[in-house]
Formats: structure tokens, C-alpha cells, sequence
């Protein structure tokens, strides 16, 4: 007698354990990141950005969660990191599905930290995408890929910094400046690349080390140069007192620390 085999369909997706035949749209974020603030990198975050945007909103199966971003941050810790720290927190809270991201290294570029923040983010039914090693963590060898990837990616930016490193002392020993000039209070770039003294910053200088030395700390002379409408280093505006505090601080102490002896050197 023969015997009857009755077929038994899946009815949950062995990758999201969302049943198949659900027509909830799946929550979807993006996270893009540049880890300098020049001009060139400023270009990719916008593109990221845009692309990412248009390219989840374009799908009809997937809703917009918004796109989280962190400029001019490094991706060798995720201490500093708010948009990607707001990120996790909202995908842990139950608020995204989903999360895509450029490649391994604009997610994280510490081995520990990204199969740490994976780890998670999968206990709670999350799953992130990458787009460049097409790589999904719901897959059953995506933290394989993602362990190697990671580590490369970390290997990568030990290399960079100490190439950068190495170039800085170079430029060092033999007697270069660099020095970021457009935010360098009482100096100018000259035209041979070094400095030349910009007098009316000058005179900002010697108040700033005559407050010094008259007792002031950075502080009461920070909130001075504030109440008094100085611009930041940078020719920005003071803006809200806590941005205030920040910029005329950082206005201060780094005059304090550029000029050893303001007498001479922006004489």
C-alpha cells in the first residue's frame, strides 16, 4: 500500500522569522559615516546619505526609518559615535527591522565592537545589511564574513594612523608646518607654507595670555570673549551658550597652548 506524503509549506522566513505570507513592510534605517571633516569626505557623507534615502523609500516592501550619520568620526571605537549609539538604542527599543550600511568598515572598524553590536542587535530580531560585501547577519555564515571583514577593516585603520603618524613626525624633523590655518588664531598661511603673524589676531593673543596672567582661568576668559561677540577661531558665530562655552574655550586654550611667548612670537 502505498503510502501518502503530505507536503507541509514553511510559513516563517528561515533569514527575518517573519512569517511569509506577512505583509508588514519592514522598518528600515540606514547608517552613514565619514571619519574626517574635509571637503572630499564631506561629499561622500551627502552622497551616502541621499543614496540611501532614495534607494529604501524606493522599495515598496520596506518603510523608511530614517537615515542615522556621524561626521568626522572615527570608526575605531563607538564611544563618540551618538548617531550610530541613537541608532542601536532605537533598534533595540523595536523601532527598525532592518539596517544597512555602506561595508564593514563605515559600521565599525573594531572587530569586538561590531560582533558585540551584531550580537544584539540579532537577539532582538534585527538584522543589518552590507551593502558593499554583501553581507546579511540573519545569514548562517554572515558572522563568519563579517569576524574576517572586521578584522581586516580594523588591521586597515591601525595601518592609516600609523602612516599618518609616520608622515606628521617626517613633516616634523624636517622643519614643516601643519597646522590647521583656517582655524589657527594669530597666524596666517604664508606663501611658502609657514607661518606668518596676522596682526589684528595678534592682539587677541596677547589679551588672551594678559588675562592669563592676570589670574583668569580659561573659563572666565572664554565666557568674556563670548559676552563680548569675538568670534571662534573659524569666524563663527558664538550661537547657543552651550556652543558658546565650547568654541570660546577651545578659542582660548588654544591660543594659551600655540604661544608659549606671545611677546615674541606675534610681535
Amino acid at each position: 500500500m502505498a503510502k501518502s506524503v503530505t507536503t507541509i509549506p514553511a510559513t516563517l522566513s528561515r533569514f527575518t522569522a517573519a512569517p511569509i505570507n506577512s505583509t508588514k513592510k519592514r522598518r528600515v534605517a540606514a547608517y552613514a559615516r565619514v571619519s574626517t571633516d574635509n571637503e572630499e569626505q564631506l561629499t561622500s557623507y551627502e552622497a551616502q546619505v541621499d543614496y540611501y534615502t532614495n534607494y529604501i523609500q524606493g522599495r515598496d516592501d520596506w518603510e523608511f526609518a530614517g537615515v542615522y550619520t556621524d561626521e568626522g568620526i572615527t570608526g575605531t571605537n563607538t564611544k563618540k559615535r551618538e548617531g550610530f549609539k541613537s541608532m542601536v538604542a532605537d533598534a533595540l527599543a523595536g523601532k527598525i527591522d532592518l539596517i544597512i550600511t555602506k561595508s564593514v568598515s563605515r559600521f565599525a572598524r573594531n572587530t569586538v565592537d561590531s560582533l558585540t553590536t551584531i550580537r544584539s542587535l540579532k537577539e532582538h530580531n534585527v538584522e543589518c545589511y552590507f551593502e558593499k560585501e554583501n553581507i546579511w547577519t540573519f545569514d548562517g555564515k554572515g558572522e563568519l564574513l563579517l569576524t574576517i571583514m572586521s578584522s581586516l577593516a580594523q588591521e586597515e585603520s591601525r595601518s592609516i594612523s600609523e602612516n599618518c603618524t609616520w608622515g606628521q613626525r617626517k613633516r616634523f624633523a624636517d622643519g614643516k608646518v601643519t597646522v590647521p590655518f583656517n582655524r589657527f588664531l594669530g597666524y596666517d598661511m604664508g606663501p611658502d607654507h609657514n607661518l606668518v603673524v596676522n596682526p589684528e589676531q595678534a592682539k587677541l593673543v596677547k589679551r588672551i595670555y594678559g588675562m592669563f596672567l592676570q589670574g583668569q582661568s580659561p573659563f572666565q576668559i572664554a565666557r568674556t570673549l563670548t559676552e563680548e561677540g569675538i568670534p571662534s577661531p573659524g569666524g563663527k558665530d558664538t550661537g547657543t551658550p552651550a556652543t558658546s562655552k565650547a568654541s570660546s574655550q577651545t578659542r582660548s586654550t588654544r591660543a594659551m597652548r600655540c604661544y608659549r611667548r606671545p611677546s615674541q612670537s606675534t610681535s
